[in-house]
């Protein structure tokens, strides 16, 4: 299953103009934010995350219900955010 989970921006990542920071579910990873190009993106604003890119910004009710459904799927879930968690940027 490929999923979008909500991310909240963090700030711009130093490396690069096209990556920021993003906190996915406690774990803060860095992510491209080049297809985005163009829109405001500041700290605190929330944005669809996919293999490593912000496909969409989104509001945070969305985010919140996103994540609210995705809680939902038990350990499945879990199984992931640990898979994240090992790539724990922070």
């Amino acid at each position: 299953m490929c999923l979008g989970v909500p991310g909240e921006l963090i700030g711009p990542a130093e490396e690069h103009d096209d990556l920021a920071v993003v906190e996915v579910s406690g774990v803060r990873r860095r992510i491209n934010v080049g297809l985005l190009a163009g829109q405001e993106l500041k700290p605190g604003d929330w944005v669809l995350v996919h293999v490593g890119f912000a496909l969409s910004k989104i509001s945070e009710e969305e985010a919140q219900a996103v994540l609210d459904w995705l809680e939902g799927l038990g350990q499945a879930y879990e199984d992931e955010l640990d898979a994240l968690r090992t790539s724990d940027i922070s």
